[in-house]
C-alpha cells in the first residue's frame, strides 16, 4: 500500500462543475491526484469506503467577519485568523477571506499585516482579506460605524495598493459614491477584487464602476439601492451586468427565499451568485453576545442585531446555506454547492481554477455530505 495514497468510494463526487457516480476520488497526500471510475483505483492505495452522500470541494467564503469566539476587529493577529480559520474549517469552509468590518487606519494596517503573516506561516484557509469599508455610503452603513466612514483619499489607494503586492488576494467592498471610477480603474489593475456594497448610489454610478473594473457586489439585496422601476440602483446593476459577481446571505432572514429565487433567474452573465456566510464571532461557538467597536451585538432566534433591531452580519455558515437552497427548492444540490464552491474560486487568483475544485494538483480540501454528518479534510487531513 502507497503511504499516502487514498481511494475514497461509495458517494457521489462533485467536483464543482460535475457529478460523477461509481468514480473515486483520488488523494496523495496534501493534493488531489483525480477522479477515476472505481474499477480503476491504483493498485496500493488505502480505499475509504463512504455510505452514500457526494464528495465536493471545502467551502470557499468570501466574507468571513469572526468565528470562534472572536473578530477580526478585535485583534487583528495571527492567532485570531488562525482561531477563525479553524473554526470555519470544522463548519466546512477550507478557504476563507477573513474581513474587516470598517475600522481606523491603524487597525487596517495591522490587518493586512496579519493576513501577511498568517499566509508565510501557512495558516490553513487563509487565502487573503476583504476589507469591507471604510468607503462606503452613510445612507447604507447598516452595522458599519458611521464616525470611521469616509471617502477614499490618495493615501487610502497607496495602502491598498501596497497591500495588493503583498497579499495572494485581496477584496475590498466599496460604495461607488465614495471612490472615483479612476481609483476603482488603479485598483483593478492591481489586482484587487472591488466589490460594490453598502451603498445608495444610481445605477449609472454602479455601471460606471463595474465599467471601471469593479467585478463583485457585496451581500445582494442587503444595504444598498434597490432596484425599482424609475431607478434601477445597485441591485439593478448586479443582476443585469453580466461582468458582475454577487455574493449574497442565505439564511432567511437577509433575503426572503423567492426573492432569491427571482434574482439567480434574473441574473445576467457570465457572472453568477455565489454564498456569503457573513459569519460573525459566534460562528463555531456558543457565544450569544459580543461587541463590534464597542456596540453590542445580539444573537436570538437565527438573527445577529445591534440594540436597535439593525441587522449586523449573519449566524450562518456556508454548509447551512447550501442546505437552505435546497430545503427552499431554489436550487438543486449541483447548483447550491457550486454557489459555495466553484462560483466564489473562480473569483480567486490562479489559472487554471484550483480553489473550490477537485482537479489534479489543487489541494486537497474536500467534504463528504451526507443525511448524518458533516466530515472535512483540509490539506489531505481530516479536520475535526
Amino acid at each position: 500500500m502507497t503511504d499516502s495514497l487514498q481511494a475514497f468510494i461509495g458517494a457521489d463526487i462533485f467536483d464543482g462543475e460535475v457529478r460523477w457516480t461509481d468514480h473515486a476520488l483520488i488523494v496523495d497526500g496534501a493534493f488531489i491526484r483525480g477522479i477515476v471510475p472505481e474499477g480503476d483505483v491504483p493498485a496500493g492505495a488505502e480505499v475509504l469506503r463512504l455510505q452514500g452522500g457526494v464528495l465536493c470541494p471545502g467551502f470557499v467564503d468570501l466574507q468571513v467577519n469572526g468565528g470562534g469566539g472572536i473578530m477580526l476587529n478585535d485583534d487583528q493577529s495571527v492567532d485570531t485568523l488562525r482561531v477563525m480559520a479553524a473554526a470555519h474549517a470544522r463548519l466546512g469552509a477550507t478557504s476563507i477571506l477573513p474581513t474587516l468590518i470598517t475600522d481606523t487606519p491603524a487597525h487596517t494596517e495591522r490587518a493586512i499585516d496579519a493576513v501577511d503573516a498568517a499566509i508565510k506561516q501557512g495558516v490553513a484557509g487563509i487565502i487573503g482579506l476583504h476589507l469591507e469599508g471604510p468607503h462606503l455610503s452613510i445612507a447604507r452603513k447598516g452595522a458599519h460605524d458611521p464616525e470611521l466612514i469616509r471617502p477614499m483619499d490618495a493615501a487610502d489607494l497607496d495602502v491598498l495598493l501596497n497591500a495588493a503586492e503583498r497579499l495572494p488576494m485581496l477584496k475590498i467592498t466599496v460604495a461607488p459614491e465614495t471612490v472615483t471610477p479612476a481609483q476603482i480603474d488603479r485598483l483593478s489593475q492591481a489586482g484587487v477584487l472591488v466589490s460594490l456594497g453598502h451603498s445608495d448610489a444610481s445605477f449609472a454610478m454602479c455601471a460606471a464602476a463595474a465599467g471601471a473594473g469593479a467585478r463583485c457586489v457585496t451581500h445582494l439585496f442587503n444595504a444598498m439601492s434597490q432596484l425599482t422601476n424609475r431607478e434601477p440602483g445597485l441591485v439593478g446593476a448586479a443582476l443585469t451586468n453580466g461582468a458582475l459577481h454577487a455574493g449574497l446571505i442565505a439564511d432567511g432572514v437577509h433575503v426572503h427565499p423567492e426573492t432569491l429565487r427571482a434574482a439567480m433567474a434574473a441574473k445576467a452573465g457570465p457572472g453568477r451568485i455565489f454564498l456569503v456566510s457573513d459569519a460573525m464571532a459566534v460562528a463555531g461557538s456558543d457565544r450569544t453576545e459580543f461587541l463590534l467597536n464597542g456596540r453590542k451585538i445580539i444573537r436570538h432566534d437565527g438573527r445577529l442585531t445591534l440594540d436597535n433591531g439593525t441587522l449586523a452580519g449573519a449566524d450562518l455558515d456556508l454548509a447551512t446555506a447550501v442546505r437552505n437552497l435546497q430545503a427552499w427548492g431554489v436550487a438543486d444540490e449541483d447548483e447550491a454547492l457550486a454557489m459555495a464552491t466553484s462560483i466564489p474560486g473562480s473569483l480567486c487568483p490562479g489559472r487554471p481554477p484550483l480553489l473550490g475544485h477537485l482537479t489534479r494538483g489543487g489541494r486537497a480540501d474536500f467534504l463528504h455530505l451526507s443525511d448524518r454528518a458533516l466530515a472535512v479534510w483540509q490539506a489531505g487531513r481530516a479536520v475535526t
